[in-house]
């Protein structure tokens, strides 16, 4: 039989266990490339719609390339379809985007909207990894 003390730091062992659990603890957090690498708003995925239609292609491929004052710049082309190692985004319109494989780390997080401003809209990247951009918004560095 065991005696009160030896429940007593039975006791204390498994508080102190508990309390451990709660510092020590992992979570495991999932990303999906198919579907976590970029946002595009509804305005950007339909004037994207709208620019495949004119050119006669079927998508937009999507990447980033070294360039510019600051590094790198964002690189959209109408194709007829992705390169292999590409990320196939479906839109709901009906528009395919690929983005490039090489990219992602660059591009994952980024919201790409159509935005006025002032009288003109344009596309814009909200990318959460820029760390400084140029003056004339050309091109961006990430660290």
């Amino acid at each position: 039989m065991r005696s009160s003390q030896e429940f007593a730091r039975l006791n204390s062992c498994l508080a102190e266990a508990e309390e451990d659990k709660r510092y020590y603890s992992m979570s495991v957090q999932t990303f999906d490339v198919t579907t976590d690498v970029m946002k595009i708003t509804p305005d950007a995925a339909a004037h994207l719609k709208q620019q495949v239609e004119t050119k006669g292609a079927h998508a937009v491929r999507i990447s980033v390339k070294e360039s510019g004052c600051t590094g790198y710049m964002y690189v959209m082309e109408e194709v007829e379809s992705g390169e292999d190692a590409d990320v196939s985004m479906d839109l709901d319109n009906g528009i395919s985007v690929f983005v490039d494989a090489d990219s992602i780390s660059f591009l994952r997080g980024t919201e790409l909207d159509y935005v006025r401003e002032g009288i003109n809209r344009t596309l814009k990247f909200k990318n959460p990894n820029v760390t400084a951009a140029c003056g004339c918004g050309e091109s961006f560095s990430i660290e």
